[in-house]
């Protein structure tokens, strides 16, 4: 899940462009890599500050993000996107700092950083700046029980502020909510020239009319007549792949009785392993009778049953 810009830089959401400005202006100078001298943390630190001044800062970004929230910015918006046309040498100069903050010379650091391009990811070379992998994505996808249980194909649709890629992704079976794919050098372009970042594809299990699931488990309810719960009965159960299986119910099976299916739930990603199916039993009572079934009622009340 992405970080909230306003949580970042310590700011509420209906804070000024100035008071926006003065919360970047005290972190920068807090983890600025020229001050933290090596540590990493500070870096990564410094970079998620810079993100998100460049988005806060910015009418039409701020905009945007306001309106599809932190996921649906990232989904919209690469890091190339983000730092696009936004110039971090002026933003440093306006606070009272030369070139020398910014670029790490004259400092006796050994380090240099370029502030002036497009991203504020200052590393110790260039090297380095070159294989900086851009940000990894994550993509909700939907889907149904049968999906999961048989395996899809499914096309989707990507857009980094361009145009649109569709890409088709192989869905396996047993990819229930939470599970998720990989797909390498699909996600956010990389700032700095380097590799993208990946794209991981989540599921999420819609609801189905007849079945209910717990992990790899399915639930569903089958209710009997009275007369069926009592003597015993034959029913048949759907399963996903649509058969039919035949399940049988000892006589005085009791509402709320749960029978379990072994392997007939949905199947594990890795492997031959499947989960349960469990059938629920209950109680079909009419709301009215006929004259026949009330007075057979009463003597079945009169046998003591």
């Amino acid at each position: 899940m992405s970080e909230d810009y306003y949580q970042i830089l310590g700011v509420k959401k209906d804070a000024s462009k100035e008071e926006i400005r003065k919360a970047y202006r005290k972190l920068a100078m807090k983890y600025h890599p020229d001050h933290t001298k090596g540590d990493k943390a500070a870096e990564e630190k410094f970079k998620k500050i810079s993100e998100a001044y460049a988005v806060l800062s910015d009418k039409e970004k701020r905009k945007e993000y306001d309106t599809f929230g932190a996921e649906g910015f990232r989904q919209r918006f690469s890091q190339e996107d983000i730092f696009r046309g936004f110039d971090f040498g002026d933003i440093f100069r306006e606070f009272g700092f030369g070139s020398d903050f910014f670029s790490g010379r004259g400092r006796g650091s050994g380090m240099r950083f370029n502030f002036g391009g497009a991203s504020p990811f200052g590393s110790q070379t260039r090297q380095q700046q070159a294989r900086m992998k851009g940000s990894d994505l994550i993509y909700e996808l939907p889907l149904t029980l049968k999906e999961i249980s048989t395996g899809t194909d499914k096309t989707i649709s990507l857009q980094h502020l361009g145009p649109s890629e569709k890409i088709t992704v192989k869905i396996p079976k047993g990819m229930i909510t939470g599970k998720k794919l990989r797909l390498a050098s699909k996600g956010s372009p990389s700032p700095m020239g380097g590799p993208p970042g990946d794209l991981f594809i989540q599921s999420k299990v819609l609801s189905d009319a007849v079945y209910r699931f717990e992990n790899y488990d399915l639930h569903m309810d089958h209710g009997l007549k009275l007369s069926e719960a009592v003597l015993g009965t034959r029913i048949s159960v759907p399963t996903l792949e649509g058969k039919k299986l035949s399940l049988k119910i000892p006589p005085g099976t009791k509402p709320g009785t749960k029978m379990r299916m072994s392997g007939h739930g949905l199947p594990h990603m890795k492997g031959n392993k499947k989960g349960d199916l469990y059938v629920k039993i209950q109680i079909k009572l009419p709301k009215q009778l006929t004259k026949e079934q009330r007075n057979l009622i009463e003597k079945l009340a009169e046998a003591g049953l």
